[in-house]
């Protein structure tokens, strides 16, 4: 589990720091998001204990919060670089400022929003307890992948 964290933490920390060039660092990125993926989805198969139903119907779901969950990432991956541009540039403006914080603040609420209905969904198909195992272990990694770009992304000025 500590090796996951550890490439979850380098996954937020090349996403959120543009270093490389754009062909290398996109290169770079999907090797390290093909690989956090695989070892997430062995750490979320180890930790379920999933009867052979459960798993039938368990894994499309989390197959597609794990599409939406990129695309949230994708727009986060967007609003960290229009926010690097901003500061590269200087003090932010307060107009900048104030887009970034409504685009933050529809990001999560999206996020919240997904979390619940693919909790609902399946509360349908899994026991509640092994559907808050789960949601607990998605709440860590995210954690963790928060945490490290909170860690990495300067505050503005």
């Amino acid at each position: 589990m500590k090796r996951f964290f550890i490439l979850v933490a380098a996954a937020a920390v090349m996403w959120s720091t543009p270093v490389l060039a754009e062909d290398a660092q996109t290169a770079n990125m999907q090797i390290l998001i093909d690989k956090v993926k695989a070892d997430k989805k062995l750490l979320i198969a180890s930790n379920m204990d999933l009867t052979d139903q459960e798993a039938k119907d368990f894994w499309p779901m989390y197959e597609s919060y794990q599409k939406e969950l990129g695309q949230l990432n994708g727009n986060l991956g967007k609003l960290i670089n229009e926010y690097a541009e901003a500061y590269n540039k200087g003090s932010v403006p307060d107009d900048v400022a104030k887009n970034l914080i409504h685009e933050a603040l529809e990001i999560e609420g999206s996020e919240v929003k997904m979390r619940r209905e693919h909790a609902e969904k399946l509360t349908k198909v899994l026991p509640a307890h092994k559907v808050a195992r789960y949601l607990q272990m998605e709440n860590k990694i995210r954690a963790a992948i928060k945490y490290e770009l909170a860690a990495n992304i300067p505050l503005m000025y």
